[in-house]
């Protein structure tokens, strides 16, 4: 295998890793290894939170660098471990290079189902009420969000709104959902539930990869997923802001509060 191959090949896989949400020191750590398979007297790798640059040169012979933007980013645990499991066995032989790029190539898709998911978000806010202080009350109101925001995140999804956006809607759909919720039933508290029915929008993922980059030296992805996940955040307040803002302009508006 020559040397572009070698350096195409583990830009694939840091590529997979990081929009899986990988921290920048596993991926360059991933692709170094992949890397000093081709023997070369020295390879270097730079992962930032938007791009991979990796450099294998040869003493004599013209270095071979490749760079790859990285656009979307997400949470998959999955891909992370089959890309490290691929990697591992590459690098102790146990695969070719061609069945290493063919088996890198096929890890598309999610780990599991759209109605998986649509399920785990409904049970997150409806699990997370308790924690809160909520009763049997708060649960079940907190299930009910976490329905909205299942149809959200999946219209959302489908017609490709803008993570922003996307975020900032369903925050606004949660505290809608609430504030309704409440009406119905004044018992409710309110805050309980709108707190549990967002928390599977809270970047959490992100600041802790924030942390572990920042520690490790990695200042630039560091700052980058910090601010990442500072963006969520105020999309997230900005939505149940406003959420509540318009929903009770509203019904004060129709003489119903």
């Amino acid at each position: 295998m020559d040397d572009k191959s070698t350096a195409n090949m583990a830009v694939l896989a840091g590529e997979i890793m990081l929009k899986s949400g990988a921290e920048t020191y596993r991926v360059e750590d991933t692709i170094k290894h992949i890397l000093d398979t081709a023997g070369t007297a020295e390879t270097e790798a730079l992962v930032m939170l938007t791009g991979i640059i990796v450099t294998i040169d040869r003493p004599g012979e013209e270095a071979v660098t490749v760079m790859r933007r990285v656009h979307d980013r997400g949470t998959n645990m999955h891909r992370i471990v089959e890309v490290n499991e691929i990697s591992r066995k590459y690098c102790a032989g146990e695969l070719s290079a061609e069945e290493t790029w063919e088996k890198l190539n096929s890890i598309k898709g999610k780990q599991y189902s759209v109605r998986m998911y649509n399920l785990a978000t409904v049970l997150v806010p409806a699990g997370f009420a308790p924690l809160f202080g909520g009763g049997i009350r708060e649960i079940l109101a907190a299930a009910g969000i976490g329905i909205v925001l299942a149809v959200l995140m999946t219209i959302g999804k489908r017609v490709r709104i803008g993570r922003f956006i996307l975020n900032m809607i369903c925050a606004a759909g949660a505290a809608v959902a609430a504030v309704l919720l409440q009406l119905w039933n004044p018992l409710l508290n309110m805050d309980t539930v709108i707190i549990s029915g967002i928390m599977p929008l809270v970047p959490g993922v992100a600041i802790t990869n924030a942390i572990r980059d920042t520690l490790r030296g990695d200042y630039i992805s560091g700052g980058a997923r910090a601010l990442e996940a500072f963006v969520t955040a105020a999309a997230v307040a900005i939505g149940v802001g406003v959420g509540i803002g318009l929903t009770t302009v509203f019904w004060q508006g129709g003489g119903l509060l």
